[in-house]
């Protein structure tokens, strides 16, 4: 899932690929099941009430389909969020391909937040605040606790800084 070798620049080394949390499926899959009902439960109908019945039902369940099932699935399986050693890359697309890099020297503050629905899943959203005072949020990360974490090892190198000297009173 991650990024091609080529893609990266030279000594870029990728730390962590993913793509938003699979919560992002819940309604559509929902909706595949509501619509197989409805299609199911159409062709179960005697034909001599409706014959055109059954097709009309068939070709709004298949645009239902499409429309509410299979591109939020393309839209979820097309995003991705790759960490390196560098920057952050978004890319997202079907058929229009975008992207997006935030180089991490651009980055000065990481925050993370997690409302009820996200802390049920395991996901949540993390907040990146450039120098420019811009916010960067990516939604539905999972896991965004241990994302946090190695986002704040990425930027400060892991190392706690020195002790500051207390100044004594006299």
């Amino acid at each position: 899932m991650g990024l091609p070798p080529e893609l990266l620049g030279a000594g870029e080394v990728e730390v962590l690929s993913l793509r938003t949390h699979v919560k992002e499926l819940f309604m559509p899959a929902v909706v595949l099941v509501l619509v197989a009902i409805a299609i199911g439960m159409s062709f179960a109908m005697p034909t001599n009430v409706q014959p055109w019945a059954n097709w009309v039902i068939l070709a709004v369940g298949v645009l239902a389909l499409i429309l509410w099932v299979l591109v939020p699935f393309l839209r979820w399986a097309t995003t991705t969020y790759t960490f390196t050693n560098r920057r952050i890359i978004t890319r997202r697309g079907i058929i229009n391909k975008s992207g997006h890099d935030l180089p991490l020297t651009r980055i000065v503050n990481v925050a993370y937040s997690r409302d009820l629905s996200d802390r049920i899943f395991g996901c949540g959203t993390l907040a990146l605040t450039t120098a420019a005072d811009e916010p960067v949020t990516l939604n539905d990360i999972p896991d965004v606790e241990r994302v946090h974490v190695m986002m704040t090892e990425l930027l400060f190198g892991g190392e706690t800084p020195p002790a500051v000297p207390k100044v004594k009173d006299e």
